[in-house]
């Protein structure tokens, strides 16, 4: 059994939301309302509560989540920390080029990421190009086990919604986890399969679609301009328009009351929801503010929704999407 699995909930903090701006040339690819006093407080009440897994990126803020992190965890070796890289960025500008693919990078960019955590070996680092061909991406995975060999990160994975891609690398000594969006509105049955049958830990990403299935946003909800929820560029549109999809709007209304069973607030219910899907599940919510993280971390006392409900949500949700190919999400 691999460090990412326990026999209880995991839960992680997704740390997109604290890394501020970012942006592909003119285009906002950050969450608003950053800020880095706050941010900090929250890392530290995650840490309070129990929330000892970090899921973070390079490319998160063009690097500044990491340094953020890098501070708040700098006495704390007990906290694991999931990297991401693939993705070139400025740190200057905030600008993400998208085009960090080739081997002799790799090393570069842990050293890089190593110096930004202020750490000497990354508990988890993942691949951040999802559909990227696996034979080439094979050759990034030699470099990351040499990298492994090395001491300078402990395990490895990839960031992506592809069960071949996970069963391609399953075999690789230091490959433990895929990281695939998923959550109650959007299941991903095909890749979650691919993690059982290879024995991975599943990170999940998107737990609360963009925040959908935090209950904090309805039909009259606007997303600031300098939103990645403002923007047309999202592989599954939980927002259009910077308006809540409201497709989604209409599955959300449909399986709330059932989210919320046993006293669980919604958000705690969609994290219950994705724990009865599979023990090895562990949801990496966003969080920017101390009472989100709190909510969060409350869920681990509720624990994975009774079967009965799991049940019930199949009945009144439409899996189309589910049956689907693979795609990116």
């Amino acid at each position: 059994m691999h460090f990412l699995k326990t026999d209880v909930p995991t839960l992680g903090m997704g740390c997109w939301p604290i890394g501020g701006a970012m942006f592909s040339g003119t285009e906002s690819l950050g969450y608003s309302n950053a800020e880095d006093g706050e941010s900090l407080r929250t890392i530290h009440a995650a840490l309070d509560h129990g929330v000892t897994l970090f899921d973070t990126a390079a490319a998160y803020g063009a690097g500044h989540a990491e340094r953020l992190l890098g501070r708040a965890l700098k006495h704390r070796p007990d906290a694991a920390v999931v990297t991401k890289i693939g993705i070139k960025i400025d740190e200057e500008s905030k600008q993400l080029t998208f085009e960090e693919t080739r081997p002799d990078t790799v090393q570069s960019a842990i050293d890089a990421c190593l110096c930004r955590l202020d750490r000497e070996c990354i508990d988890l680092l993942l691949f951040h190009q999802n559909s990227f061909p696996i034979e080439k991406a094979t050759l990034i995975f030699d470099e990351m086990e040499v990298a492994r060999q090395a001491g300078k990160i402990r395990a490895y994975g990839w960031s992506t919604d592809f069960a071949q891609n996970a069963r391609a690398m399953a075999a690789r000594p230091g490959f433990v986890a895929i990281e695939h969006a998923m959550n109650v509105l959007l299941d991903a049955p095909s890749v979650q399969n691919a993690v059982q049958e290879c024995d991975l830990a599943a990170l999940i990403r998107s737990p609360l679609a963009m925040g959908l299935l935090s209950g904090k946003y309805d039909s009259n909800s606007t997303m600031p301009a300098s939103d990645i929820r403002a923007t047309d560029n999202l592989t599954v549109h939980y927002f259009k328009d910077a308006k809540v999809n409201p497709q989604f709007m209409e599955s959300v209304n449909a399986v709330q009351a059932l989210l919320r069973t046993g006293g669980r607030t919604l958000t705690q219910g969609a994290l219950g929801w994705i724990w009865a899907r599979s023990a090895d599940n562990i949801p990496v919510p966003g969080a920017r503010t101390v009472a989100q993280i709190e909510e969060l971390a409350k869920a681990a006392q509720f624990g994975p929704l009774p079967e009965s409900v799991m049940a019930e949500i199949e009945t009144l949700l439409d899996r189309e999407e589910a049956r689907a190919p693979d795609r990116e999400r």
